[in-house]
């Protein structure tokens, strides 16, 4: 019979080279791993050295080109210098040029006020001609015993082209004198597209004045026609034909 305590004993030997055996493989297994690891990691560092070296040697790359700029910086100052003070001789040409320029315009506007208050003249000076002329046919056509006494033109007649709302523009800037299209707005009551028109038609049919010095126009009203319209208002009643 076998004794026990040696099966016992057996059975510890045999699991203790077992455990042995497997923990000789676990350890090459480890120092398999260590040396892929090393590499690995010698790999990277070199890996890590070879990259800078290349950012060392962009480095001094860019510090060369720097210093290039740095030189062609210095440079472009002085040449920056020389044209700040060329600009400011310019300036002082320019600020000459135009002193010369406003006496000009000035001298042109103060023209333009001249040949505007010409035309203005010649344009009464006509009107008034046409008047006598008119009033010349009207005696030398008139009956003898129709000459005593002049008759009143009738106002309605004179301005039977006008309406209402003229009519009442015409009056407003005879008894306040020359305005504004924004002025006149305020006054008659009409929006700013339709002051506008009005006051550009009675402008072109001969009834108004207007200064075109600044804007917005100054509009008054002809001399001829104002008297026409006060005459109209103050004068003696209509004779009945």
């Amino acid at each position: 019979m076998v004794d026990p305590m040696l099966l016992l004993a057996i059975v510890l030997a045999t699991i203790t080279v077992g455990a042995a055996i497997e923990y000789y493989r676990q350890l090459r297994r480890a120092q398999s791993a260590y040396r892929k690891a090393k590499g690995a990691v010698e790999d990277m560092i070199l890996s890590f050295n070879r990259e800078l070296q290349r950012e060392a040697t962009r480095l001094d790359s860019v510090a060369y080109k720097l210093e290039i700029i740095s030189a062609r910086t210095d440079e472009t100052g002085n040449r920056t210098g020389e044209t700040l003070k060329r600009i400011a001789m310019l300036e002082t040409s320019v600020g000459v040029v135009s002193e010369g320029r406003e006496i000009i315009l000035q001298r042109l506007e103060d023209a333009e006020k001249s040949i505007r208050n010409v035309a203005s003249s010649q344009e009464n000076l006509v009107t008034r001609i046409t008047g006598v002329e008119g009033q010349i046919k009207q005696v030398a056509t008139a009956p003898e015993s129709r000459l005593e006494a002049a008759i009143p033109i009738k106002r309605e007649k004179a301005m039977a082209q006008l309406t209402p709302t003229e009519l009442a523009v015409l009056e407003l800037l005879v008894s306040d004198g020359s305005k504004t299209a924004p002025e006149i707005k305020e006054k008659v009551e009409l929006s700013r597209e339709h002051t506008a028109r009005l006051m550009k038609k009675l402008y072109e049919e001969g009834y108004l004045e207007r200064e075109t010095g600044k804007i917005p126009f100054r509009y008054s009203v002809k001399k001829e026609m104002e008297n026409l319209l006060r005459k109209a208002e103050s004068g003696p009643p209509d004779l009945e034909q």
